[in-house]
């Protein structure tokens, strides 16, 4: 199949589906600097036209890369649902756009395609819609998930509590989730990136956020974000485990540098279905990801960052999880620069991850050395809550000081909620007014209540 559009009576030339993609990309500096992206302004618009008028099942019958080699390949194929992607089979990426605007596709429809939809079909459709089209869309779809809470309703932002600490303090540990808990996050989960990765020092963070949790009997989940097998073996020795993490990516060989497969996630999977620990659902499984991870480990088979970060999405709706994030500036500058780029991609992470069915959220973040600034990730917070993002990760001070990058403060989620009329997960804030911190009717976080001085109890510490 030829790739081509004329654009001012020139012809422009695209080899295959994978330069079509990658030229057609708002320009990044990832794909910039591995020489993935359009040559010009001129050559990205033209190959953007190419790619409007491509049909969808185009993608059914060319791999990005080849099937025998790519055990993601082979997942998006095997998993293909042809009944959910017949009511768009017809249509080009073009035209799909247009359908996803429109009234007709409404919550329902958008939820009955989305095992028929593939990575590279929404994120084709993304590099042609503008950053309103995207919030549009996404703002539409509802990827509802289960452990001891509910997420994911349109209506709802839930959040992460991070209290990560740089010695992995217990008391430290302890002292930013009570924090965190006083603004009224936490009810997606308390998720601790541990500063040493085993499984002893994973076992002791998990035993004391369970104390808490069970302490004041806290509608949510826990989950220290160590290596997967290490919570394999955690639950191999009888620990709390609620929910397993592990970063992934969009192709085996990235995979494979984060030390998975997906025979282990599996694994992981099944392990953590034994412990029956969720009360209202059995949603057991957190993945993170970010554009520029494949990039980063040669691993992206010269596709362009935003298709393998989609192909990621895959990976995580395979495993029916509670759910996912991008840290969409974690990485740096080399794969995007700036503020501008770090919003676009994290609107287009978004809404590639919803349409497919996957319970998105985002870590609104960027380091220090990024032309980045609090200012942009507050534009890209606010966005991403118009949007209807799932969940947004939270840190004492908007500054984390184990893992060294910027990201939002607990205050800022607290006011995104307050400007959007956003709520919290509902059996949280239930909780949350029956410990006297909540005021349902305002839906403000309240202060100086009895509630601070019982939480705060439990690590004998007071404000």
């Amino acid at each position: 199949m030829s790739y081509a559009a004329t654009l001012s009576g020139e012809r422009y030339m695209f080899r295959d589906l994978k330069h079509l993609m990658g030229c057609a990309s708002p320009y990044r500096s990832g794909d910039a600097l591995a020489g993935l992206g359009a040559r010009s302004a001129t050559e990205r618009v033209a190959a953007r036209y190419a790619l409007a008028d491509l049909p969808l099942t185009a993608f059914l019958n060319e791999a990005l890369i080849p099937y025998e080699v790519d055990d993601v390949t082979r997942l998006i194929i095997d998993t293909h649902d042809r009944r959910a992607f017949e009511p768009i089979s017809s249509m080009t990426v073009g035209m799909f756009r247009d359908w996803l605007l429109s009234h007709e596709a409404d919550t329902r429809s958008l939820t009955e395609i989305a095992r028929g939809v593939t990575p590279e079909m929404a994120a084709a459709v993304s590099k042609i819609m503008r950053n309103q089209d995207l919030i549009a869309v996404s703002r539409k779809i509802e990827v509802i998930t289960k452990f001891r809470n509910t997420i994911g309703q349109r209506t709802v932002l839930a959040s992460r509590l991070q209290p990560n600490h740089p010695t992995d303090d217990l008391r430290g540990v302890a002292i930013s989730t009570l924090d965190g808990l006083l603004y009224g996050c936490g009810d997606a989960v308390i998720g601790i990136n541990p500063a040493t990765d085993n499984v002893e020092t994973g076992r002791a963070l998990l035993e004391m956020l369970d104390t808490l949790r069970q302490t004041y009997s806290i509608p949510t989940q826990s989950c220290v974000l160590t290596h997967v097998t290490n919570t394999i073996e955690i639950i191999n020795q009888g620990g709390p485990v609620d929910l397993v993490f592990q970063s992934i990516a969009g192709t085996q060989k990235a995979n494979e540098g984060f030390g998975v497969t997906l025979d282990i996630l599996a694994e992981a999977q099944s392990a953590a279905h034994g412990l029956r620990r969720g009360t209202l659902g059995d949603n057991v499984m957190y993945f993170e990801t970010g554009q520029g991870a494949a990039l980063s480990s040669d691993a992206h088979h010269g596709i362009d960052q935003q298709t393998v970060e989609a192909r990621a999405y895959a990976v995580a709706r395979a495993f029916d999880p509670l759910l996912v994030n991008t840290v969409v500036g974690f990485i740096g500058p080399e794969y995007l620069y700036d503020g501008k780029q770090i919003i676009r991609a994290g609107l287009e992470d978004h809404f590639c991850a919803k349409l497919l069915g996957v319970p998105m959220g985002c870590d609104v973040c960027y380091t220090n050395h990024a032309e980045a600034d609090q200012d942009d990730m507050d534009a890209l917070m606010l966005l991403l809550g118009t949007a209807g993002v799932t969940f947004l990760i939270g840190v004492p001070g908007a500054d984390d000081i184990m893992l060294n990058y910027q990201s939002l403060a607990f205050s800022d989620i607290l006011t995104t909620r307050s400007l959007l009329g956003l709520k919290l997960a509902p059996e949280y804030g239930a909780w949350l007014e029956q410990m006297g911190l909540y005021d349902s009717a305002s839906g403000r976080v309240l202060s100086r209540s009895p509630g601070e001085t019982r939480l705060a109890g439990l690590i004998g510490w007071q404000s």
